[in-house]
């Protein structure tokens, strides 16, 4: 592994590429540092730490761990990349039903770029009303709230000042990832939200270890609030997760093609069989990040009504359904429902079996027992549909897997979301997606890939 490892960086190319990427995740973590003007941080700190037991500290930490961000910090970056995130959910929902985007969507690269440029004057738009109404709820929303702001700095064109520095913030890390996709390596945006969760999992490995250091001397007891049960079974979940994100992510259904044998003079071309290999989770990691940031709305829309009209208490049950301190089955089941939603959709935009089968007709290729053309295409998107519902049901369980864990095991959500659930499958499904772009890379130079045995 380190021939492997030195091979990366002997190719002056990818080494570059590395750096670059590195520098630029070392940019958007220094951004936390960075504080809002207006904001008093030892206030917003002692704050933040009475609120973080509580329901509203429990979202802002979900939120942080799926848009890059850091709501528990009043910094620069505090928005992180969700409005970005929301707006190309947006978008894409549009292009489903406005025919306008839609037609946009099928003129190929040009149509595209017009959409990203569409999503960046709204990710802008989300942004300024996002930090404004954050910015003005926090000293209604949390303890000691009125002394927040620094004195003489709580009037509207002060936090207007702050609202276009965040939105600034955010619009910053658009770019960010944007430079990684065209001079780095890797996705950038996922690998921002990647970036977010590792910065946090030793917090939270602390969190979960620092009741057995309470007295004077460890206690790992069974059935104590850090016992080694409960430490053996976080790890065994975590090799689990690990090895059946590998296996899910890398598994691949192979259609066999066989190409039309073709006759030149003498010699008789074609005729050979190979696979056409359909990826049995085509979505990745999207669906769950789409669905968790859905369903953060409803629990801010129900807050906000139940703060109006305090006397109705309809408000108040549905924010608890929504929230992250009581997420019980019907939360579970509009998650699951969403994971579906979104896997599908997913894979009905990147997947277009009609193409591929006209595709394979032009070539003089075709699948074996179905006829060239509209019978493939049938095939084909019967295929992927039925092993997208296999892809979808792998990602619903270890979303709720968290929820399971934090309520038997009485340990708290966001440990389960990093060692068990969600964290750690975006981490993972990142990380091999990163691997097998710089494998690319390396067998464009007729090197020896990372994920390949080393030969005898």
């Amino acid at each position: 592994m380190f021939s492997k490892l030195t091979t990366i960086f002997r190719i002056p190319e990818l080494r570059q590429k590395i750096i670059l990427t590195l520098i630029l995740l070392a940019v958007y973590r220094m951004g936390f540092w960075v504080p809002l003007p207006i904001i008093d941080q030892e206030v917003f700190g002692e704050s933040m730490r009475r609120m973080a037991q509580g329901t509203m500290g429990q979202v802002m930490q979900v939120v942080a761990l799926f848009s890059a961000s850091n709501l528990g910090n009043a910094t620069i970056f505090g928005l992180g990349i969700m409005p970005y995130i929301s707006a190309s959910i947006i978008f894409q929902l549009l292009a489903t039903v406005y025919p306008p985007l839609e037609a946009l969507q099928k003129e190929g690269e040009a149509g595209r770029k017009k959409i990203n440029e569409y999503t960046r004057y709204a990710t802008v738009v989300l942004c300024l009303v996002q930090s404004y109404f954050w910015i003005t709820m926090l000293p209604k929303s949390m303890p000691g709230g009125d002394k927040i702001f620094l004195p003489d700095h709580n009037t509207f064109m002060s936090i207007l000042a702050a609202s276009f520095t965040m939105t600034a913030g955010t619009i910053f890390l658009m770019w960010l990832g944007e430079q990684i996709d065209e001079y780095g390596i890797g996705n950038g945006i996922s690998l921002l939200i990647m970036a977010g969760i590792v910065a946090q999992m030793p917090a939270a490995g602390m969190q979960l270890l620092r009741p057995a250091f309470k007295g004077n001397t460890p206690n790992f007891g069974l059935g104590t609030e850090a016992g080694i049960d409960k430490l053996l079974l976080l790890g065994a979940l975590f090799v689990c997760v690990v090895i059946g994100v590998i296996a899910i992510t890398q598994a691949t259904r192979r259609i066999p093609i066989q190409s039309a044998k073709h006759v030149r003079g003498r010699r008789v071309l074609g005729g050979q069989r190979s696979f056409l290999p359909m990826r049995l989770n085509a979505s990745g990691v999207m669906p769950i990040i789409f669905a968790s940031s859905l369903l953060m709305f409803p629990y801010f829309i129900f807050n906000w009504l139940g703060g109006a009209f305090p006397n109705v208490a309809i408000w108040s049950v549905l924010s608890n359904i929504f929230s992250n301190s009581d997420r019980g089955f019907i939360y579970n089941v509009c998650y699951v429902a969403l994971i579906f939603f979104f896997c599908y959709f997913w894979t009905g935009i990147t997947f277009n079996p009609k193409d591929i089968a006209d595709n394979l007709k032009d070539y003089g290729s075709f699948v074996p027992g179905y006829r060239p053309g509209a019978r493939t295409a049938d095939y084909l998107d019967h295929v992927m549909s039925r092993i997208t519902y296999v892809g979808a049901a792998f990602l619903a369980v270890i979303a709720v897997i968290p929820t399971v864990l934090a309520a038997a095991m009485n340990i708290p959500f966001l440990i389960a979301q990093f060692y068990g659930g969600t964290g750690l499958l975006i981490v993972v499904s990142v990380a091999l997606d990163l691997v097998q772009k710089i494998d690319s890379h390396l067998v464009m130079r007729n090197k020896q890939g990372l994920l390949e045995a080393d030969s005898p």
